[in-house]
This record gives structure tokens, C-alpha cells and sequence, in this order.
């Protein structure tokens, strides 16, 4: 922060607010938190502090971490004015799209503006997505060629399915870019709990979320099925480890459930992870409460009837090439990454 501070003298800048994602980049929906951040940043309504540094720090005393800080009004505030041009600077675009809307859009109604402002003139550093009619500053180089897509071309049906506060994961992100569903894909998404913060319900929707996956195994309909269970990183977020091993223990009896019935209707299954959250609580360094992902290996299991070695230290460019394997399907040369498993399957994956 001091060197950011430092950096932004030297251009004539300073820091106006500061505040948690928690409020200005949620992601499912939660308006009044976004309402919250727009306030302070458009308006100056907020906490008064001396600088950016001293609003951390207040929040810390408090034992607010940084996801939760409070918007602070800093000295110097100057309200958004509709000539102003806004550059929204971050790189990950699910959880800027709403408060960018509430920046740009001119029909928008999920909370009051107020009279007197009007859209400003907004440049996000990436794509946050097609409802936004904004210049983008780095167009992202998207492949072409995904897993959806040579699913959907060889003329097999999916579904994807994950609750509102990951739906991006197996939606966007996971079609690469692409908002609307391939020839014989859907997506299932059911409602993440409305609660502050999800120590207060560390089940989530994932009982919602198994019920869903079952039901859609049994009938039988899908060739290929991809879900995303949300309380290992979003409850691992608090860092409350009571929270943590409840939520570690629903997920352990609702994946268990889906992988029971996959089995069942004769399904492949590859269990995977994109990072870990739930297996660092605690800060190794600082001894404080760990809310960050961690950065050690995430297990990959591959579960089927006909038992492969899987081949160590590989990185997520493999999970896709896997797939196609076990479904029998050849693998596109766009796609750079190799199969986990020597033996070629044929079945259905889930």
C-alpha cells in the first residue's frame, strides 16, 4: 500500500476510497452490498479515514480482514462526476460485472442512482461480459475449441450444473468466454443461500446441488456432466474452522452421493480440484487465520471400472484431454494439453 500510495503521488493521484470485495465485486446477485461500495466510491458515503493504511488497519483491529473492510472515504474524496472516465482494472471479470453495471448501464434498476447521476464513460481492463457495451482495454485470446464444443460437435448432450455463487465455473469460464449454451448443452443453477457470510451456513446449496446431479444421472439424458460444489472455497474463505469442518463433512456425504448414483448408471467419473482453500486454516508465517487459497497440489482422481495410472505433477490442460479419452473421443489438435491415463475407455463421464 505505501509503495502504491508513493507511486500514485508521483501522478498526481491519490486513493478516494477503500473497501472489501465483499461489497464492490459481489458476484450472485447481493445489490445492497454493491449499493454499499457504489455509495462510497460515486458519492463518498462511508467510514472517514486519514489514508488507505489506517482504514486497513482500523478494519484489522476490528478483525476484519481484508474481503470484509468496511468502504472508507478518504481525504481528498472527489465525487464521480458524468464526465469522469472510469477504468475498472481488474483482471477477473465475474466479479466486476455488477458493479460495472451500476457504473455504465443506462436501464438499470437494481438499486436507486438518484436523480443526478448518469452512466459514466466506463473502460474495463477485460471482457466482464456481453451485457456491458464498453470499450475493453485487452481483449482476452480465447480458444476457440473447448471441451463443450467437441462434445456438442460429435452430437453428444451435457449438462452443467454448480449453485449461483460458482456458476460462472462451469458456465463462462469453463466454455471459455462463451455466455450462451453449445447444441445439447444446458445449464442447471440453483440459488446459493442468501446469508452474510457462509460460516453462517456452511451446507450451502450442496445438498440442492447433489439432488440435482442424481436426478439427471438417472434419466439417463446426459453423455456428459459437469458440476462444481461450492463450499470448500467459499465457507474456506472465512477461515472459521468450525464452519470449515462442517462444510468439509457435507461435501464428503453429498459428493459421495453423486458419485454412488454415477457409478450406478455406468458413468466414468474425474474428481478434481482447481486449488485448495479448507486444507490451510491457519498461516503458517503469521499464525494468523488463513482466508486465501492455498498453493499446494490438488488430488486427481479418475473413478471406473477398469483401473489406469494416472500420470503425476500435471496441471488442469490435462482434465479436458482426459475426458475426451474416456468418452472415446479424439482429441482436437488446438488442445496442447495430454491425457492423465494411458488406456483408452470408451463410456459415459461424469
Amino acid at each position: 500500500m505505501q509503495d502504491l500510495e508513493a507511486a500514485l503521488a508521483k501522478n498526481n493521484a491519490h486513493i478516494g476510497t477503500v473497501c472489501g470485495r465483499y461489497y464492490a465485486m459481489d458476484r450472485d446477485q447481493r445489490w445492497e452490498r454493491v449499493k454499499i461500495a457504489w455509495d462510497a466510491i460515486v458519492a463518498g458515503d462511508g467510514q472517514k479515514h486519514f489514508d488507505a493504511r489506517q482504514a486497513i488497519q482500523a478494519s484489522y483491529d476490528q478483525g476484519v480482514n481484508d474481503e470484509f473492510i468496511k468502504p472508507a472515504v478518504l481525504p481528498g474524496f472527489v465525487p464521480m462526476l458524468p464526465e469522469d472516465e472510469v477504468v475498472f482494472f481488474n483482471f477477473r471479470n465475474d466479479r466486476a460485472r455488477q458493479l460495472s453495471a451500476a457504473f455504465s448501464l443506462i436501464d438499470f434498476d437494481e438499486f436507486e442512482r438518484g436523480d443526478d447521476f448518469s452512466p459514466v464513460s466506463l473502460t474495463t481492463f477485460t471482457d466482464y461480459g456481453s451485457n456491458l457495451s464498453v470499450p475493453i482495454a485487452f481483449k482476452a485470446m480465447r480458444p476457440q475449441v473447448t471441451l463443450a464444443s467437441v462434445i456438442s460437435d460429435a452430437g453428444l448432450s451435457q449438462l452443467h450444473c454448480a449453485e449461483t455463487e460458482k456458476y460462472p465455473h462451469v458456465t463462462f469460464f469453463f466454455n471459455s468466454g462463451k455466455e450462451s449454451c453449445f447444441p445439447g448443452e444446458e445449464h442447471r443453477l440453483i440459488d446459493s443461500p442468501k446469508v452474510a457470510t457462509y460460516d453462517l451456513k456452511p451446507e450451502m446449496s450442496a445438498v440442492e446441488v447433489a439432488d440435482t446431479m442424481i436426478e439427471a444421472l438417472q434419466s439417463g439424458k446426459f453423455d456428459f456432466l459437469v458440476v462444481n460444489f461450492a463450499n470448500g472455497d467459499m465457507v474456506g474463505h472465512t477461515a472459521v474452522r468450525a464452519a470449515i469442518l462442517e462444510a468439509v463433512e457435507v461435501l464428503d456425504r453429498e459428493v459421495g452421493r453423486v458419485i454412488e448414483q454415477a457409478r450406478q448408471s455406468g458413468y466414468s467419473i474425474i474428481l478434481t480440484a482447481d486449488h485448495g482453500n479448507c486444507d490451510e486454516m491457519v498461516d503458517p508465517e503469521t499464525g494468523q487465520p488463513h482466508t486465501q487459497h492455498s498453493q499446494h497440489p490438488v488430488p486427481c482422481m479418475v473413478i471406473d471400472d477398469q483401473a489406469s495410472e494416472l500420470v503425476c505433477g500435471e496441471n488442469l490442460s490435462a482434465i479436458a484431454p482426459t475426458v475426451l479419452q474416456l468418452m472415446g473421443l479424439v482429441k482436437p489438435a488446438a488442445m496442447s494439453g495430454s491425457s492423465l491415463i494411458s488406456d483408452k475407455l470408451t463410456s459415459q463421464v461424469a
